[in-house]
């Protein structure tokens, strides 16, 4: 019996963070659109449906010890690998679990509490029909009322063109009995000779572009899941709500925070003929069409709770903001998934001169910029928009009358810590677990090779004062040990007087502005 029912399990995954699937985010995208969030100042509990690598996962446990949080893949390795990094980390709110879909959706696994929160990533159209019932049947059986429920998938029609292109590669794989990897390799080389005798497939539809130039440059272990799956589908909106709807789930939004704001991104016309629209599952399924979305990322409830207008400005009072790059690193024109922005410098440059100063809740923003900001929808929109362009992120702030205590801050910055420690150590092995754990926004946080390099020092020697000599030498050294060498306009350094001196500017540059965020987002 074949145990992988299609799915591509002989390589191992990417290990990426997504910060869609974390439950601050998740509060955040219910607040945005009136559905009432939940506490993350009291115990609750998570499950994510298969977790890959599971770094998402253990930075999420690592940074919210109030929730116990539950996971599971069946790739073997995948377990090994999110088990390994939770041990090192000491987490005691993490259970991984190594079992299938259907053995989940069945209730085979004994001792399985009911979830304030569910999340899916991609997967869902990675997988057959009868796998993604699994999924509703567990969610149907696990989810609590007023419970939250992510689910991101490919997504038609922005696929429509790029369906010939995966049924090639699944062909032209299926024709060798070579591992995936191989696979993956031959179809891009196979896809090179098409292009390059004019296939008219390729030629008819230029916006093929995007897809072959991931399909050159992106990992080639992501590839293998993205591609060649037997059951791979891309999924109308309409399609994957209705699924949904099997469970009790109603549709709150996208976490695609933008999704909220149609008028940033669409014109007075077409938002007009959408409003004819008067079936809500069919308007957002038509909105897709309008964006020729290919990626869809959806956040449901289980019986949706609408807050009014002061119920939900009680939970924005709630609600902070931290600066993630640095102040002057920050451009008014933001970019965004659907184009690019330009903010207002009047309105922007005000909030973002504050929170280099310290995080803020957005009480305290609206309060110190009344003249600027009217009402709770205008701090609000700056905050999705700096949250979309990846300068600023989102937290919560406990409720005055249930403040979490001492105990729990620093439990959360002992497990944090103690993660991002063993993910800095692990940076000398390779360029995989990319991101941090902060105490500050239950979340995660990109970091380069050479910032986890730099931390790990910083860690090691329990001073963050150490000088640039001492943290380029040791980041020398382990870059000696791991064959580490840079990039610098497309090509490699070669010379190791040459990576030194790149070292050294971007420790300078670490030391002067991203230490100090780190030490904002509690990562020391």
């Amino acid at each position: 019996m074949d145990w992988t029912a299609g799915y591509a399990s002989g390589v191992e995954y990417t290990s990426g963070f997504y910060r869609e699937q974390s439950p601050a985010y998740l509060n955040f995208v219910s607040i945005l659109n009136r559905c009432e969030p939940i506490p993350l100042d009291q115990p609750f509990t998570y499950f994510e449906l298969g977790f890959g690598q599971g770094l998402t996962i253990n930075l999420l446990a690592a940074s919210n010890p109030q929730g116990q949080f539950y996971a599971a893949d069946f790739t073997p390795a995948h377990v090994a690998n999110a088990r390994q990094l939770a041990n090192s980390a000491k987490l005691t709110n993490l259970t991984l679990l190594e079992n299938s879909f259907a053995e989940l959706a069945q209730g085979d696994v004994q001792g399985l509490p009911q979830f304030d929160f569910i999340t899916l990533h991609g997967i869902y159209s990675w997988v057959s029909p009868e796998s993604r019932q699994h999924m509703v049947d567990f969610i149907a059986r696990y989810l609590k009322p007023g419970g939250i429920v992510y689910v991101s998938y490919n997504a038609m029609p922005g696929w429509a063109a790029a369906l010939p292109l995966q049924r090639l590669l699944m062909e032209h794989a299926n024709l060798f009995p070579n591992d995936g990897l191989d696979k993956i390799m031959a179809g891009r080389a196979f896809l090179e000779k098409l292009t390059s005798t004019n296939a008219s497939y390729i030629q008819a539809n230029p916006g093929l572009n995007f897809r072959l130039e991931s399909i050159t440059n992106n990992d080639a272990k992501y590839l293998v899941h993205e591609y060649l799956n037997n059951d791979w589908s891309a999924l109308y909106h309409a399609d994957v709500a209705r699924d949904m709807s099997q469970a009790k789930l109603d549709y709150i939004g996208s976490a695609d925070l933008l999704s909220f704001y149609e008028n940033l991104y669409l014109s007075e016309e077409k938002i007009q003929v959408l409003n004819t629209i008067p079936n809500a599952i069919v308007r957002e399924t038509i909105k897709d069409y309008y964006l020729n979305n290919g990626f869809r990322k959806d956040v449901y409830t289980r019986g949706a709770r609408m807050m009014s207008t002061l119920r939900q400005n009680d939970w924005i009072d709630r609600l902070g903001l931290a600066l993630m790059i640095p102040r002057d690193r920050v451009s008014l024109k933001i970019k965004l998934g659907s184009g690019a922005v330009d903010a207002k410098p009047e309105l922007y440059n005000p909030v973002l001169d504050l929170l280099a100063e310290r995080p803020c809740s957005l009480s305290e923003l609206k309060a110190m910029l009344f003249e600027k900001f009217q009402t709770n929808s205008d701090i609000l929109q700056i905050a999705a928009i700096l949250m979309t362009g990846g300068i600023a992120s989102i937290y919560f702030i406990p409720a005055p009358d249930n403040k979490l205590d001492d105990n729990h801050t620093n439990a959360t910055q002992q497990a944090s810590q103690a993660i991002n420690r063993t993910i800095a150590w692990n940076a000398r092995y390779g360029d995989e677990h990319r991101a941090f754990a902060s105490p500050l926004l239950g979340n995660g946080v990109a970091m380069t090779i050479v910032e986890r390099m730099a931390y790990s020092v910083i860690a090691k020697q329990k001073s963050p004062d150490l000088g640039v000599k001492i943290i380029t030498e040791e980041i020398t050294k382990l870059m000696k040990e791991t064959g580490v060498t840079f990039i610098k306009e497309g090509k490699r350094i070669e010379s190791s007087e040459e990576n030194i001196a790149f070292l050294e500017v971007q420790v300078i540059d670490i030391l002067k502005n991203r230490l100090p965020l780190w030490r904002q987002l509690q990562l020391l």
